[in-house]
């Protein structure tokens, strides 16, 4: 039976939905799949991705397709929080640490982060600080940690080649 299971989608709270949905799409290259509005509870659902395939445009086969796809971001706004000036979430990196990042693999770290550099994207970790090259980390508008890796690059540093 856990062979039809799918991890479908990592929920991050997000206080201004204006910035952190350009930024995943626009920097990050996601599609925003669909936006669900919970009016009646004050919140909104913003669901974004990598579709390997046409989004179907019948909105109720639509949101059965999203329900089914992998690694999904759920971006959940409460509305409000983005004219408090004093909110914020806590990203997990900050003490004490809970949540970590997400990851993006990328074809090439160094230009991916080149790219970011010049979107004046905030960076964590470049790709030659510390002792582990050739990944990167930036933050989201709501200080979120993400991690810009290679599959080739990560391979040769988990063997040491």
């Amino acid at each position: 039976m856990s062979q039809q299971f799918v991890m479908n989608q990592t929920m991050l709270r997000i206080k201004d939905p204006e910035k952190s949905v350009p930024f995943y799409r626009d920097v990050l290259g996601m599609t925003l799949l669909d936006r669900f509005d919970f009016l009646d509870m004050a919140f909104s659902l913003y669901f974004m991705g990598y579709p390997a395939e046409p989004v179907p445009e019948d909105r109720a086969e639509r949101a059965r397709w999203i329900f089914d796809q992998p690694a999904l971001l759920e971006l959940t706004h409460n509305h409000g929080t983005e004219a408090d000036d004093d909110f914020s979430y806590h990203n997990g990196n900050d003490d004490p640490r809970g949540f970590g990042h997400i990851g993006l693999s990328v074809p090439d770290v160094y230009a991916a982060c080149e790219r970011f550099e010049d979107l004046g994207v905030e960076f964590v970790k470049r790709p030659d600080d510390g002792n582990m090259k050739g990944l990167a980390f930036i933050r989201d508008p709501d200080g979120y940690w993400i991690e810009i890796l290679s599959s080739r690059g990560l391979r040769d540093l988990i063997l040491g080649t």
